[in-house]
């Protein structure tokens, strides 16, 4: 027996104005979330790439090409009810950022990583107020406690939309610096990308390439454009009103 999937029933869709921002709704129908809360998004940029997707869809409906839909499902079904828990799991990546933590050997890839993470590292420094300690290996170090709470208050700045962008590219890079450096735009998205995939692409340069793991990582990069992507449009800060 085939698998049922939800078909395409609307004619045309529309971005409207909201309480609180702006909805989509489909022929006279609000969109709603999972949940059925009203789909509601704060600026009407995302409204309008939310409205793009349901009007790509020819057929059968598929969520996966669907990211900015998903998303702000996401930020209003779950992380709008748990924004101080969700602040508090991105934060907690500093406490081992990827970017602290390097290879002992060979000199080659030790030089990559300085010349990528050392940058990122001052950036931290300079413009979040925190200043993290590098490491050669993977056993686990202590930062600076100052420095951490300097990225928590950061986190704490972001609303529900912003902490859904913020975790996806921290989740996916494996650095929370790498995540912030994208949400404020101090870095090229690529470069940043890149910065997070150092020792895999050094390993591919010396062990060969693996058709399945490159599938894997071209989709990984394409999340965290997504992720970017959804956290600019939507406005993704809150200045002033952190979470405590």
């Amino acid at each position: 027996m085939s698998e049922w999937a939800a078909k395409r029933f609307w004619t045309a869709v529309d971005v409207v104005p909201a309480a609180e921002g702006y909805g989509v709704r489909l022929d006279e129908r609000p969109l709603t979330t999972p949940r059925k809360a009203p789909l509601v998004v704060p600026t009407r940029e995302l409204a309008e790439a939310v409205a793009a997707e349901w009007k790509a869809q020819e057929g059968r409906i598929r969520p996966e090409t669907m990211p900015m839909t998903r998303a702000a499902n996401t930020a209003i079904d779950n992380v709008a009810q748990n924004r101080t828990e969700v602040a508090a799991i991105i934060a907690q990546y500093g406490e081992s950022d990827l970017l602290c933590y390097r290879a002992p050997h060979p000199p080659g890839l030790r030089a990559r990583e300085a010349a990528a993470w050392d940058p990122l590292l001052d950036w931290a420094a300079a413009a979040l107020a925190a200043r993290l300690v590098a490491v050669e290996g993977v056993s686990f170090v202590p930062q600076p406690e100052d420095s951490l709470a300097a990225l928590r208050e950061r986190v704490g700045r972001f609303d529900p939309f912003g902490l859904t962008g913020l975790h996806d590219l921290v989740a996916l890079s494996g650095s929370l610096v790498i995540g912030l450096a994208a949400a404020e735009r101090a870095r090229p998205l690529e470069t940043l990308w890149e910065a997070a995939c150092v020792d895999e692409n050094w390993q591919i340069e010396h062990w060969g390439r693996d058709c399945e793991a490159e599938a894997h990582s071209a989709q990984r990069r394409q999340a965290f454009f997504d992720a970017a992507r959804f956290l600019a449009m939507s406005g993704g800060a809150v200045q002033g009103n952190p979470v405590g």
